[in-house]
């Protein structure tokens, strides 16, 4: 896919903030955050491009330290990972638990029925695998939600037009005392019009937490379109009294899907829509929001953006970082990498990539980085603040080889200083030029 952005021009702000949506090499969709080691890690589906329906093969995992630039961890789960399911790749959410990683997923099986799943996998990135060889829950086992509660009793909720629970062993790929069926009432999920046979606006994607002794149910609601309401309860299987809207039916998708995280002291609210070029009910993309609680613990109405959260602190240029850390691209994919993880690809001339907040202090002096070319090659421009801003270095990067074939590239760097939103913007001749691993600078 090749999406643009209008050009910034403007100096960067004291705070840098989010560019909704936060993913763009992809269509992502059903945000489904993890908070692990100081690290937010956000499990997506995946939208094919063009699709006129769902369609939807892997999901996908990426991650983030300051919730502005998102690094791509590729794709560690897929349907080829369950031999029992065939299409419909949808929502699912990541816990972890005893030193493992589990992965609840709905898929179709072969049978035509939808169902749930669990990858397992001894690190957030994964690979995940089949933890069971066969689906967990059949009973319309769509979008589950994985919460595990102070004592230590784990719970499953899942489906639509109903919704269903279990309580997992501790084992967290098996259940004891069989599938609870949740009574949807009006005053617990509030009251939808139109439609007698379904009277509660509770539709699908449920979100299950609790923050400050208090357990929260936030659900995509009626349909269609769909906004995004919640409930509360005293305990992790209610009763549940209904709070209100969370996010008004907004944005160019007739679905939405809530993932709600804490992360340094501050709270966070996921949501997808069809914002990006392309994008609609069946090309989503994953953005995000900062909100505050009320005093009584209520969640407030949150608007879609395309500023979204602010910068957690900043990014160390001084340190190696992945060339697919990216706060806003123009033009370029990613796809694994021959030495490990992902690395860029599809560069061309005039494409580029945003990295948001970065930390240059007094001053970079020089710039490395790994690279390949199977042609001739390009050259990084490397600029603050726009694509047009200040040039504070240029490196060339020769061919050498192989689009996997990789070497390092060095140049000088001059007027790298302060905090400033840094563009490597990409130029050269015609078609692909090279191929980005990683990048350092160096005072």
């Amino acid at each position: 896919m090749k999406f643009s952005a209008p050009l910034l021009t403007a100096a960067l702000a004291s705070v840098a903030r989010a560019d909704n949506p936060i993913i763009q090499t992809i269509y992502s969709t059903d945000p489904a955050p993890l908070v692990h080691n100081g690290r937010v890690y956000l499990y997506t589906g995946h939208d094919e491009p063009g699709s006129t329906t769902f369609v939807m093969k892997d999901w996908r995992v990426f991650s983030s330290v300051d919730m502005v630039n998102w690094q791509d961890h590729g794709s560690p789960m897929s349907l080829a990972t369950f031999s029992w399911a065939d299409a419909n790749a949808w929502a699912g959410q990541t816990i972890q638990r005893n030193g493992k990683f589990y992965w609840y997923a709905s898929m179709r099986r072969r049978n035509g029925a939808m169902a749930v799943g669990v990858g397992v996998s001894d690190s957030p990135t994964g690979p995940f695998r089949d933890a069971i060889g066969r689906p967990l829950v059949e009973n319309w086992g769509i979008d589950p939600t994985v919460w595990i509660d102070d004592d230590g009793q784990a719970y499953m909720y899942w489906g639509n037009p109903g919704l269903w629970y279990v309580k997992l062993n501790p084992d967290m790929v098996s259940y004891s005392g069989g599938i609870n069926t949740v009574t949807l009432t009006t005053a617990g999920f509030g009251t939808r019009s139109g439609n007698p046979e379904r009277p509660t606006t509770y539709e699908e994607g449920s979100w299950l937490y609790k923050r400050t002794g208090k357990y929260y149910m936030v659900f995509a609601a009626s349909c269609c379109s769909e906004h995004i309401g919640y409930s509360t309860g005293p305990g992790p299987t209610g009763p549940w009294t209904y709070g209100g809207v969370v996010m008004p039916t907004q944005g160019s998708s007739f679905t939405n899907h809530p993932g709600v995280i804490d992360y340094q002291g501050s709270s966070y609210f996921f949501y997808h829509n069809g914002a990006l070029p392309g994008g609609g009910g069946y090309t989503r993309s994953v953005c995000v929001e900062r909100f505050t609680y009320g005093a009584n613990g209520s969640i407030p109405i949150i608007n879609m953006s395309k500023d979204g959260a602010p910068q957690v602190g900043s990014l160390n240029p001084y340190v190696r970082q992945e060339a697919e850390t990216i706060a806003w691209e123009s033009g370029v994919q990613t796809e694994p990498c021959s030495e490990g993880g992902m690395n860029v690809l599809s560069i061309n001339n005039g494409d580029y990539i945003k990295v948001k907040g970065v930390a240059f202090g007094s001053g970079a002096k020089s710039f490395t980085a790994r690279v390949s070319s199977a042609t001739s090659g390009g050259k990084i421009e490397m600029r603050l603040d726009s694509t047009g801003g200040t040039l504070v270095g240029t490196c060339n990067v020769p061919g050498t080889g192989g689009w996997q074939t990789w070497t390092n590239v060095n140049c000088a760097v001059g007027g790298a200083t302060g905090t400033r939103d840094l563009f490597f913007r990409f130029t050269g001749g015609g078609g692909e030029l090279f191929r980005f691993n990683w990048w350092q600078f160096s005072q």
